[in-house]
């Protein structure tokens, strides 16, 4: 097959092209160059320098000689809720016309829902606009939580001993590896199902953040809390807009977690299984990131690790 994927050099379409290559498929490789473009061109993937996310490059002419297609959207932090929809609406006028008979699609939880979910917003925008292309079949893939988004308290568990986020502690939210999505998605586009719609829950580990917490202090051999932040307080809305980013972030932060944690976001059925634990991510992926954190000096404050301190 000659398959196309979007955000090749990325954490999910890197590995995604690598196995493609490693099964014999042509790989189109869109992506905005550099030292990890250069290194899937070496294995075979021919390249292509553009970005559906900014309109950069003959995004026109990306998707015409070829069977199938990888597709996700990076975040943009600057316009999270307008982003979406304008890149949608590229990505659905390059595939009309075009000989693409299956889309792979990361959206992710919360993309069935129709209101102000925050960040969850844009997947349910992001499909919609897909689900337009009523004569390619289409996989959506909705992704939980990505278990690298743990390294973001690498820095706040070596200085405080402490994970400080906003979910509530008994909530049970799912967490996938992105090099499980990226085997999935391997599977999806090269094993087509032939139906026209086919929608994937990924994320098959279910875990409370107190639980994620002790994981990581079994790990590490200290122990580690998770501390509930409530962002109704001023001080700590004070402090994320001085320091840390902007009101529209905050807000839609806000409606993110307010989603999750009001049940309004979550999965329906069960998600497909797949290899990661998350004891196994933490021992070979966080880990080894949390030992090169403790052998540096003055790291940089981040809301999260201000965030998990003990006097907060």
């Amino acid at each position: 097959m000659r398959i196309a994927v979007l955000g090749a050099t990325g954490r999910i379409g890197a590995p995604l092209t690598r196995r493609l290559l490693s099964a014999g498929h042509q790989v189109k490789a869109l992506s905005r160059g550099g030292a990890a473009l250069d290194a899937l061109v070496e294995i075979g993937a021919e390249p292509v320098i553009g970005s559906f996310d900014t309109g950069a490059g003959d995004l026109d002419a990306f998707f015409h000689d070829v069977d199938a297609a990888f597709l996700m959207v990076k975040t943009d932090w600057n316009n999270p809720h307008g982003h979406y929809p304008v890149v949608a609406r590229r990505l659905v006028d390059a595939l009309r016309g075009s000989p693409v008979k299956l889309v792979v699609t990361l959206t992710a939880i919360g993309a069935d829902v129709d209101g102000p979910t925050g960040h969850f917003k844009g997947f349910a925008d992001l499909e919609q606009t897909l689900d337009q292309l009523v004569d390619i079949d289409r996989v959506h893939l909705r992704a939980a939580w990505f278990m690298e988004n743990l390294l973001a308290w690498t820095d706040a568990i070596a200085e405080h001993g402490g994970i400080g986020w906003s979910l509530d502690p008994d909530l049970k939210t799912n967490w996938v590896a992105t090099g499980d999505i990226a085997a999935l998605a391997a599977k999806e586009l090269t094993e087509p199902t032939g139906e026209r719609l086919v929608i994937r829950e990924v994320g098959p580990e279910s875990l409370t953040m107190p639980e994620i917490a002790a994981i990581i202090g079994k790990e590490i051999g200290r122990p580690v809390d998770y501390r509930f932040v409530d962002r109704g307080r001023k001080d700590v809305e004070a402090k994320f807009l001085d320091q840390f980013g902007t009101l529209e972030k905050w807000l839609d932060d806000n409606q993110t977690l307010e989603a999750l944690n009001s049940h309004v976001v979550r999965f329906h059925g069960d998600p497909v299984p797949l290899p990661t634990t998350m004891e196994a991510f933490i021992r070979d992926v966080w880990k080894p990131h949390y030992l090169s954190v403790l052998a540096k000096d003055n790291q940089p404050e981040s809301f999260f690790s201000w965030s998990s301190r003990h006097d907060l």
